[in-house]
């Protein structure tokens, strides 16, 4: 039985069964799923695609992961690249984006058009949903600049679990002094790599005055705080090859079975509270001052998403965010990992 003929009698038990949960049971990739569609295929041109993006228009941006989905509503805007790099930096879209591993673009219609990129094991990195704020005419237009019938199909196979971040023998007083001399958040990334430590061994080595584990019940605390008290905050949601941002508030909250959602008009979060296996408050020394988040990892030590105080280049951290974090270190602290 082929693939399309799997699919089908699939779809027909469980009608509402999502893509990428229907690619995991049939051993394939979310991306051979789209090409049976007979979604059109997109030239892998990826800084002119995006370059394009903000003729549309009002979209919605979503970026995921295992365990977490970030939805932002608004208009691209601020679009630059650079070597390994595209960069969306507007005030609704706010994007960083990592293209060397993606492989396959599609335009899907149907009763909600989108724009999908996938990497080269088949998995989604980043979509573009048409909204009501949406030009047809431009939409069209774009699909039709970019549509590439020779493009490469997508892998059939599933691709292998990735390995968890290597976590060999790390010097804890160098990488402590490293992250101490710290002057921008930006600059953890490099600090990782210098010290060949994977983010949950830094923080274990760090110190609970850096970094402070909590019970991973800690997340949904923060974003209930954030909420009744008003506090703006920023939610990082990403995966290998992109990282979606909100800034701003968090107001409407909800629990659904195995789901804890923000559905506020602009921004949807949606987080799998069984995925997080570990949550820490990490402190980051920056130019000025202090930066506190809520980190959240999984069971092999991916990020999950990571909660920050609203805030911009050149600016303190807010206080009421800072008291917040306090608030849920209290609720939520656990004896230092060992």
């Amino acid at each position: 039985m082929n693939l399309r003929t799997r699919h089908e009698a699939l779809m027909r038990q469980e009608p509402r069964l999502r893509i990428r949960d229907a690619a995991q049971r049939l051993g394939t990739t979310e991306a051979a799923l789209v090409a049976l569609s007979g979604a059109v295929t997109l030239r892998p041109d990826w800084s002119a695609l995006f370059a394009a993006l903000p003729a549309l228009g009002g979209i919605m941006a979503l970026t995921r992961n295992e365990h977490a989905v970030h939805e932002r509503h608004g208009r691209f805007e601020e679009v630059s690249a650079g070597p390994g790099h595209i960069l969306v930096t507007g005030p609704d879209i706010d994007l960083r984006l990592f293209p060397g591993r993606w492989a396959h673009g599609f335009a899907l219609e149907g009763e909600r058009p989108s724009l999908q990129v996938f990497d080269v094991d088949g998995q989604a990195v980043h979509k573009i949903f048409m909204t009501e704020a949406t030009s047809r005419a431009a939409w069209a237009a774009l699909v039709t600049q970019f549509a590439s019938p020779a493009a490469a199909a997508p892998p059939l196979a599933a691709p292998l679990p990735a390995p968890p971040p290597a976590e060999g023998e790390v010097d804890a007083r160098a990488l402590r002094q490293d992250w101490l001399a710290l002057r921008d958040t930006h600059d953890f990334f490099g600090l990782l790599r210098r010290h060949k430590a994977s983010r949950r061994q830094a923080f274990r080595l760090a110190g609970e005055d850096l970094a402070q584990p909590l019970a991973p019940e800690a997340a949904r605390t923060t974003l209930q705080l954030a909420a009744m008290r008003e506090v703006p905050i920023m939610v990082f949601v990403g995966n290998r090859s992109a990282i979606q941002i909100h800034s701003g508030p968090v107001r409407r909250l909800a629990a659904t079975p195995g789901w804890f959602n923000v559905l506020d008009p602009s921004f949807n979060l949606h987080l799998r509270e069984s995925g997080v296996a570990e949550a820490w408050r990490v402190v980051k020394p920056t130019e000025d001052g202090a930066v506190t988040s809520i980190e959240l990892l999984d069971d092999a030590g991916e990020t999950i998403a990571l909660l920050f105080g609203a805030r911009k280049p050149g600016q303190a951290e807010r206080e009421d965010w800072r008291a917040l974090v306090g608030d849920v270190t209290q609720a939520h602290a656990l004896e230092a990992a060992a």
